[in-house]
């Protein structure tokens, strides 16, 4: 424009063409910034405060969202072109997963309950879990069990162990069952692994009179749900090999409580689990009309609400 302008262009008409005001182009001529600029300079440690907080776990859409609860309004867009320009990368997705389901057995399985079906109108309607790996230094594994409300995406019980037997999933549902109290025909759904079908599972899945559904043979997309969240604790925390069960279980614990009461879904409306249930459970809000018992906490699951993020 000023090239322009030293040709004789009018400045009006340059404005006009370029959508910018005369005084702006002054403003600029004498080397100060604009408003803009001067808020992107505000914002830029804001969005890096938050990027350096979630430990690069947020993207643009998550930060803008939290910079909003926080009394500072701007879009995705303009958060994620600051983060270019700082060079701010949020964690990606890598893939590739060992075999953990072994549906070759003769235990017996459940229809798929949830087929066709509406979603939860509540907390504690349908829970889903699946077993995931993790890697150990020496080329071996430790095996994650995830049990998650399918309402509010919260996670309510889960165990970690160096085998993939029935005992595993059993820990995590007990966990549940102690620290959720869940009313009568909770639906519980897993993939076919004999894990979830053995005596033990079974028996005490009809002592809380839950009803058990398992996904379609060979269907993936049954429990699309649990894979969703074990991408996503893969992903976030970058993991690798862990030294030995203890600190994988240390860290573990850290970040399901991160991931209950501090990460935001974009399912939930960028409410965290726990605040989603808050909001859905408080006086006056409307409520489905299934069985319910109120929630109560074991001391184990209140542990797991408890435990510090792991340190850097």
């Amino acid at each position: 424009m000023a090239d322009l302008r030293e040709q004789g262009f009018p400045l009006a008409a340059l404005c006009r063409a370029l959508d910018v005001s005369p005084s702006g182009y002054y403003a600029w001529k004498r080397g100060r910034r604009s408003s803009r600029a001067e808020e992107d300079r505000c914002l830029m440690p804001q969005v890096r405060a938050v990027f350096r907080e979630h430990k690069r776990r947020y993207g643009a859409r998550r930060i803008a969202r939290e910079l909003s609860s926080r009394g500072t309004c701007c879009g995705t867009h303009r958060v994620g072109r600051l983060m270019r320009e700082m060079g701010l990368e949020a964690i990606q997705p890598k893939s590739f997963r060992p075999r953990t389901t072994d549906s070759r057995h003769r235990l017996g399985y459940s229809p798929n309950l949830l087929l066709n079906g509406p979603p939860p109108r509540g907390v504690d309607r349908v829970w889903v879990g699946d077993i995931t790996y993790l890697p150990l230094s020496g080329n071996g594994f430790l095996y994650l069990a995830l049990l998650m409300d399918l309402y509010s995406r919260r996670i309510v019980g889960w165990e970690l162990g160096a085998n993939i037997k029935e005992p595993l999933v059993l820990s995590a549902l007990r966990f549940a069952i102690a620290g959720r109290q869940p009313g009568v025909e909770l639906i519980h759904h897993t993939d076919r692994g004999g894990q979830y079908a053995g005596n033990k599972y079974r028996q005490v899945l009809e002592r809380a009179r839950m009803l058990q559904s398992m996904s379609r043979a060979d269907n993936c997309y049954d429990n699309a749900f649990m894979e969703s969240c074990f991408g996503t604790i893969k992903r976030e925390l970058e993991m690798e090999p862990y030294e030995s069960e203890a600190v994988a279980r240390k860290e573990i614990a850290g970040y399901i409580r991160y991931y209950n009461t501090r990460r935001r879904h974009s399912s939930l409306g960028y409410l965290t689990p726990a605040g989603f249930e808050d909001i859905k459970q408080a006086p006056g809000e409307a409520q489905d009309d299934g069985p319910r018992r109120p929630t109560s906490t074991s001391s184990r699951a209140q542990q797991m609400e408890n435990q510090p993020e792991p340190k850097e």
